[in-house]
């Protein structure tokens, strides 16, 4: 019987999400006649470490795995389990990812003082966010809203609702659901108000591509339609060359036409909406595109907010 080695982040959400995944896998196992036990690996990243600057200025989101990845090519662990928006565009050589999990709710929401949705918050409510891409469009929705940078795991960011005086805080849903702490959402932010985060709600399970036995288990809880979707995405952010430095989003639906047929060729048809902005909510461009191929419809999407002026908006961050 092997034993399977996961790493995880040591917070709460990622041991919580990381149990989660070893549930599904143990039942694939079971199913399949897969002899095999885990043991979880907990791992700091830097990511964790500073908790006191945003993430646009340490670096962005691939803090959150670098030290994981590297600990699965060093061979101390056998697979990891991430936040798939955690998951910077390019990827590590000799790392894949063997499995997208079914999606959750990939919606931002907001946890209110008082349980006010976001359309009742007072003027110049004071709202927290650790991301670019909430405070742009944010910004452009409700202008006269006071956003301020806010990190750490979920329940000290909840915490800090009452003791440094927000009114709301903007956050995943999807955490707040695997923790089982729907019951503290407030508001839900439809898609068309903030498009989520590059595969926000998606979980990316990496291994060895070397790893023969797991990239077969990993294989039997991977969700096709969350994958084609997550592709998409991703495909545009890495269009775009972006991180959580830039103010972007983008979320691919799954459509069937009327009668469960699929698009041409027998494929799915995606419908992928993506945004660039400007941190002030001051520019705030958006496209809608069409089609079967995921990759086609992330470099068509990209292309389309650059000729909009997307490029002139990523120049100025960058510089």
């Amino acid at each position: 019987m092997r034993t399977i080695i996961v790493g995880s982040r040591q917070s709460a959400l990622a041991l919580t999400q990381t149990g989660q995944v070893i549930d599904q896998l143990r039942q694939a196992a079971e199913r399949y006649g897969v002899a095999c036990e885990f043991e979880i690996r907990k791992i700091v990243t830097k990511g964790d470490r500073i908790l006191d600057v945003t993430l646009s200025k340490v670096g962005g989101k691939g803090l959150f795995v670098k030290e994981i990845e590297q600990a699965l090519l060093d061979g101390e662990i056998d697979m990891a389990v991430h936040s798939m928006k955690d998951m910077p565009w390019e990827r590590q050589a000799g790392l894949v990812i063997g499995a997208t999990p079914e999606r959750v709710d990939p919606r931002d929401c907001l946890v209110t003082r008082g349980g006010v949705p976001l359309a009742e918050l007072p003027q110049g409510a004071k709202l927290g966010t650790s991301s670019l891409r909430r405070a742009a469009q944010l910004k452009a929705y409700r202008p006269d809203l006071v956003i301020e940078s806010i990190r750490g795991n979920i329940d000290s960011r909840i915490r800090k609702l009452e003791t440094e005086g927000f009114d709301a805080i903007m956050l995943a849903a999807a955490g707040l659901h695997r923790m089982g702490w729907a019951d503290r959402i407030h508001d839900y932010v439809p898609t068309d108000v903030c498009v989520p985060a590059v595969a926000q709600g998606a979980l990316g399970i990496e291994c060895r591509e070397g790893d023969a036995f797991m990239v077969d288990l990993l294989s039997k809880i991977d969700h096709a339609p969350t994958a084609l979707a997550v592709r998409a995405e991703r495909r545009f952010l890495g269009r775009l060359n972006g991180g959580c430095q830039i103010p972007l989003g983008a979320y691919a639906v799954v459509r069937e036409p009327e009668g469960g047929r699929t698009g041409a060729g027998g494929s799915p048809t995606l419908e992928v909406t993506g945004i660039v902005g400007a941190p002030d909510g001051s520019a705030l461009l958006k496209e809608i595109v069409r089609g079967t191929d995921p990759d086609a419809l992330g470099d068509e999407l990209a292309d389309k907010l650059l000729a909009m002026g997307a490029d002139r908006i990523l120049a100025e961050l960058r510089g």
